[in-house]
């Protein structure tokens, strides 16, 4: 009889142990992904951390980390040496790269940012109207900004003599202030990171500044896409599709609620504005994700004679040896489905 007594003593600690083993194997069984993003936390990322917090990563199996970034043409180094295993980057420094490293290269696989949002910002006020202008001037950016990694194949492609141009690395808190001091003549960056950084120092950048952008010249490019490492694409293919659906299913919440996106970002980083990281958001799907034909694409696929344009430009202005192929760059096999694609960007302004 002792021995019946025992036992129902033990039924309920091995009921718990179980669970707590059940749980444990759950947690084990999450394929670890480290991700780091273009930049430091603002609102267009909304979608990455509104996957994480409605479980999207999770119900994908995923342990998803989300770290701020450094630049876009950093989070493909930042791929390629193994220090992540995705990043939101830009696609130009990719295809520079497979140029240069064709048997071991990271591989984009969602394409967000559609048209090109590389510019060099201007005092409104200043002499320098067009590119040749930029000649003898000083222009700053930070080491890893997308535009100052571009700006050779730029002053090729709109005749400037890049040696008569004075590069200058700065920190990227010191871009919109040296430039409305005039302690330089103008500052690489994305369009509206500008604007808005801007906006947060009490400066209207579309009053006081000036916009030379790349894409009024003939560079007709894409810019950042998810970024896989080839490690996780050869390996781990389920983890890519899988990490690919929640981002779309995010970005789709996005768009049927802004603020509810933006209520991610905050959760994320609580000292940012909420009102210019919310105008931020909605231009940059305005001037960077929308394009002409998302409606028979869908976000997150390519034009593929516009990317193998955008190739050969890359190539041509940075006299590369090799033109890689959009195939090893761009891998199309992990997209949503046609059913589960975004054909439109239709969203309401909060």
């Amino acid at each position: 009889m002792v021995p019946i007594s025992v036992s129902k003593r033990l039924v309920p600690l091995l009921a718990a142990a179980f669970a707590v083993l059940t749980i444990a194997t759950s947690v084990q069984a999450a394929t670890p992904i480290r991700m780091v993003l273009n930049w430091k936390y603002e609102g267009p990322q909304a979608w990455f951390f509104l996957a994480k917090q409605r479980g999207y990563f999770a119900d994908q199996g995923l342990d998803v980390t989300i770290d701020q970034g450094s630049g876009s043409s950093a989070a493909v180094s930042q791929v390629a040496t193994g220090a992540y295993d995705v990043g939101f980057g830009d696609v130009n420094t990719l295809i520079e790269f497979v140029a240069k490293s064709p048997d071991d290269h990271p591989y984009a696989v969602y394409q967000i940012y559609n048209q090109p949002p590389f510019t060099i910002a201007v005092n409104a006020d200043s002499d320098i109207e067009k590119p040749a202008d930029l000649e003898g001037k000083t222009i700053a950016g930070p080491a890893n900004d997308g535009a100052l990694k571009l700006f050779p194949a730029f002053a090729k492609i709109a005749d400037v003599d890049a040696s008569k141009v004075d590069i200058l690395n700065i920190e990227p808190r010191l871009r919109e202030q040296m430039l409305i001091r005039e302690r330089v003549d103008g500052v690489f960056g994305y369009v509206n990171t500008i604007r808005f950084s801007a906006m947060l120092a009490g400066i209207d950048a579309n009053e006081d500044f000036r916009f030379i952008r790349y894409g009024d010249y003939g560079m007709d490019l894409y810019s950042n896409a998810i970024l896989v490492s080839s490690d996780l694409v050869e390996n781990n293919p389920k983890a890519v599709r899988g990490l690919v659906a929640a981002i779309n299913h995010a970005i789709a919440d996005t768009l049927a609620d802004i603020d509810t996106g933006i209520d991610a970002v905050m959760q994320r980083e609580p000292l940012l504005n909420r009102d210019v990281e919310t105008q931020r958001l909605l231009a940059t799907l305005r001037d960077e994700i929308a394009f002409d034909n998302i409606g028979e694409l869908g976000l997150g696929n390519i034009d593929r004679e516009r990317f193998a344009k955008a190739i050969d430009i890359v190539v041509d202005a940075k006299d590369l040896k090799r033109t890689p192929s959009a195939d090893e760059i761009f891998d199309t096999r992990f997209l949503p489905p046609e059913a589960d694609r975004i054909h439109a960007l239709d969203y309401e302004t909060p």
